[in-house]
Formats: C-alpha cells, structure tokens, sequence
C-alpha cells in the first residue's frame, strides 16, 4: 500500500468518525432535551409495568393521527409494538390510543405526505422511518376511566 493509500484511508475514517460524532451528539441533544412545540405531543409506553414517556411530532392526515420512528434510538417505538396500548397527551389532555404499525401503501402514502429533507436526514444518520397509527380506544361505559371522567365534570 502506498503513502496515499494511506493518507487517503486514513482522512475517509476521520472523515467518517466525524461525521458518527455529529449523529451521536444531535440525537443525544434531541432525546435529552426532547423539544416541544405546537405540533408536539407526549407518548406514553409502558413495560413491565412501568410507564416511559416521549416527545415525538404528531402528524395528522384526514382524520388520522400518525407518529414517526425518524431517529436510531427508538426504544418508544419497540415499546409500542410490543404494547400497542398507549396514551397521548395533547395540551395537557390525555386519551388512549392503539399504536398500530403501518406498511405498504399507507407507509409510502404517509412517507411522501411527511418527507423530511435531506439536512434532517444527514443529521439523524438516514435512519429508516417507520410510521405508527392511532386509533383512538373507546373507554367502555361503567369502566373506572370512564367514572373518574364522569366525577370531574360534577
């Protein structure tokens, strides 16, 4: 191998590890300080019994609601699949959801409606998107959620 073999080796994976870092560092930022804004809204999974909560941006589509999996880390999504129960807090009020995966041509459907751009997708290091659906769940007449409801209105 010559010298600029080397040399040229040797800036790639500087380059590269660079690069890895500016990912690390903005996806850590992100999840630490977890922005909120209008668009915003609070997920709420649960795991052997304990409760997590996140920031993700709510995408509305017709009369659907929509999250997106846009980063690496994800543990909120795998929680969600694994428990599709999960609630959703908008300006301070929460409702249960069914978080169902979506694929095929609602995946593509969505993905085109909410395409994020090419800087995002550098930052984020091009993680695949996955998109999650909310269906709202229906709290059942007489349950102790829906008589809680009820003893605030009074």
């Amino acid at each position: 191998m010559t010298t600029g073999q080397t040399r040229a080796i040797k800036v790639v994976a500087i380059v590269l590890a660079v690069y890895v870092g500016i990912v690390v560092i903005f996806e850590s930022l992100l999840g630490y300080f977890q922005p909120e804004g209008d668009s915003t809204v609070v997920i709420t999974t649960t795991t052997d019994g304990r409760s997590h909560d996140r920031v993700l941006t709510l995408l509305e589509s017709g009369d659907q609601l929509y999250v997106a999996a846009n980063h690496w880390p994800r543990a909120w999504y795998k929680r969600a699949l694994e428990n599709p129960d999960v609630q959703l807090t908008l300006n301070g009020e929460q409702a249960a959801y069914r978080a169902v995966p979506i694929t095929g041509s609602e995946h593509d459907r969505i993905g085109e409606e909410f395409a994020v751009g090419l800087f995002f997708r550098f930052l984020t290091g091009f993680p695949p998107r996955y998109f999650v659906r909310l269906d709202p769940v229906e709290v059942p007449r007489g349950s102790a959620t829906e008589d809680a409801e009820t003893m605030e209105g009074v």
